[in-house]
């Protein structure tokens, strides 16, 4: 398995980035506002939200830096609700300049980073500032794919599908225990429940089912007990709120 370490993920930033840039460019005002992959979300709630958590993750650095914590979003989850939803609507000049400006922003904080300044603690999940860059990673990986334009779960590289997997073992049902068989691929086992299901398919397909998306080369199978059964239901997505202590 790929790890992903403070050295490598400044890279994988950078081209997660560059694709949400590239794929600004695809757009047009009317495309803006069609429907993306997200359920009631057009592209423009998409790139409102894209724009959101690129200040987001920016302004949990520059709390870290001073060695202080604070909010995610401003008013907490109803504030980031309330800027997606005023934010859809605005024109694709505007969605280009928010979005790559806090993409600018939040992937020079990162690229300041020094080597000690990786596992300053953050308000995000009561973590790090390590675990705020995958955050990002995924986020900007995730939602270009929701975009819906031609930039699909397929497109994922093997170390991003590998740490969404990890990540995502938290959707586990707690009765089940899922054996991924990704396709030339070494097999990996999530979650401990008494019930083995096998999962089998390319590992985009897991990966982009393991997070609520559309497996794009309709590969996946499911057996229990050598039979073909129904892709089981998940657990809700990882909270984003801080364990309790």
């Amino acid at each position: 398995m790929t790890q992903i370490t403070p050295e490598t993920l400044p890279a994988e930033l950078h081209k997660a980035a560059g694709t949400v840039t590239r794929l600004l460019a695809k757009l047009d005002d009317s495309s803006v506002a069609e429907p993306s992959e997200l359920p009631g979300w057009t592209r423009g709630h998409v790139l409102a939200h894209l724009a959101g958590i690129a200040n987001a993750m920016a302004r949990q650095l520059e709390y870290a830096r001073r060695g202080e914590t604070g909010e995610l979003y401003d008013g907490g989850m109803d504030g980031r609700n309330k800027a997606i939803a005023l934010a859809a609507g605005h024109s694709l000049a505007q969605h280009t300049e928010a979005v790559t400006t806090a993409l600018d922003a939040a992937i020079a904080a990162f690229d300041a980073l020094g080597p000690e300044d990786w596992q300053a603690r953050i308000a995000y999940r009561d973590g790090t500032v390590f675990d705020g860059g995958l955050a990002l990673w995924r986020e900007l990986t995730i939602h270009a794919a929701d975009l819906g334009l031609g930039y699909g779960p397929e497109t994922w590289n093997r170390p991003f599908c590998e740490h969404l997997i990890g990540f995502l073992a938290a959707r586990v049902p707690d009765s089940y225990k899922f054996v991924l068989q990704p396709t030339g691929l070494p097999q990996r086992t999530i979650g401990s429940g008494g019930t083995s299901i096998a999962i089998t398919g390319m590992l985009t397909d897991i990966a982009a089912w393991l997070a609520g998306r559309e497996p794009s080369l309709g590969s996946l199978r499911a057996t229990a007990a050598a039979d073909g059964v129904d892709l089981p239901e998940l657990l809700p997505w990882p909270s984003a709120q801080p364990a309790a202590r």
